[in-house]
């Protein structure tokens, strides 16, 4: 037998196969890309030269397909590696999964949540055990009265912002005593307070009843002021009037600082989110928002807040601010604080933030 015939003729063998199957694979490749199905294709060719890496990625979004805001974080893992040697996470996180369902499961505690969010630490801080983030956000939720509000936002918003692989924390700032309720100025307190702890990129203002219902709403800051939540179901998912600025807010500590912060003087239900956005048009920025169909949010459903009652001096307010926006805000703000505990959640802030003796008081 010719052995060296016989080696030439197999070699030419195995350069068919090969030729067919990679002949195969691009027929099948280009099937797909005719049918849309591009992601398939990337998963594909992740796998083929990269490695299991990518599928692990393609998995987590294929995983948050049904809405399950939990779906993903096991496949959150901690890395071998000291935290000084992580890699930056990517400019967009695998993990995003689009829109979210929203249920509010009865008799739901704060432990359980707190199993549900292992990587969450004391004060309720996180950073991604896998990379080294590229955004540092702080939650400032204002509260009184609110607990099992503020179990349902936790519950959903914890895995939400790990979702988007950022290093946050959530501040939940308790106005103490009976007095007539002052959202704003209790996120002034927020904002001061979160800063002594860490360099906050990001400050995110948010309501204790709004849920996020898409996690592609990033909490994140950006160029401009951001309005969040523009779509509450409250609102039949859409914009109310064109300035409007409640419920969820972002700004960065300089644009915050720019508006000389929330107003200080509004005691009682309404007011001061127009007369912020009146401060963002004053200091010469615009409002961003997201596209409507990511700025969605579900409001739980609650009675009228004993202490939270319509403000009657709010249109006089607002007609002034032009006037008072540079006296009032940050470089007048006045509180006591009382305690600050860091909870497995949640950094708990209890502040005295006085009393507005104009504002009658239901005893």
């Amino acid at each position: 037998m010719d052995v060296p015939a016989f080696s030439t003729s197999m070699a030419i063998a195995k350069g068919r196969y090969l030729l067919l199957f990679l002949c195969v694979q691009l027929v099948v490749m280009a099937f797909l890309y005719r049918e849309g199905y591009r992601k398939r294709v990337s998963y594909f060719l992740g796998i083929f030269y990269k490695g299991p890496q990518v599928a692990v990625t393609t998995n987590a979004q294929n995983t948050s397909l049904r809405g399950d805001v939990y779906a993903n974080l096991s496949l959150i893992v901690k890395l071998a590696v000291p935290a000084d040697s992580l890699p930056y996470c990517p400019k967009r996180s695998p993990f995003i999964g689009g829109p979210i369902r929203v249920a509010l499961p009865e008799g739901l505690t704060l432990a359980d949540i707190s199993r549900k969010n292992p990587y969450v630490s004391r004060g309720g801080r996180y950073q991604p055990p896998d990379c080294e983030s590229n955004h540092k956000t702080a939650v400032i939720i204002p509260h009184r009265n609110r607990e099992q509000h503020l179990k349902y936002l936790l519950y959903y918003l914890h895995p939400f912002l790990q979702r988007q692989q950022l290093n946050y924390g959530i501040y939940i700032i308790h106005q103490a005593g009976n007095n007539t309720f002052n959202r704003a100025k209790l996120l002034n307190v927020g904002f001061k307070e979160a800063m002594k702890d860490e360099d906050w990129g990001c400050m995110f203002f948010h309501d204790v009843d709004l849920i996020p219902e898409d996690d592609r709403n990033l909490y994140s800051c950006e160029k401009y002021p951001k309005h969040a939540s523009i779509a509450m179901d409250k609102f039949g998912y859409k914009l109310p009037y064109k300035s409007y600025f409640g419920g969820v807010s972002a700004l960065t500590p300089n644009q915050y600082m720019k508006i000389n912060g929330f107003p200080n003087n509004y005691w009682g239900w309404g007011g001061e989110d127009d007369d912020i956005a009146v401060r963002v048009s004053l200091s010469g920025m615009l409002i961003s928002r997201p596209p409507v169909k990511f700025g969605r949010y579900r409001m739980i459903k609650h009675g009228h807040d004993e202490g939270n009652e319509q403000n009657p001096r709010r249109f006089n307010l607002l007609a002034k601010t032009r006037r008072t926006w540079k006296q009032d805000g940050m470089n007048s703000l006045q509180y006591t604080l009382i305690s600050k505990e860091f909870l497995l959640l949640y950094t708990n802030i209890t502040v005295d933030i006085g009393s507005d003796k104009s504002v009658k008081r239901h005893t």
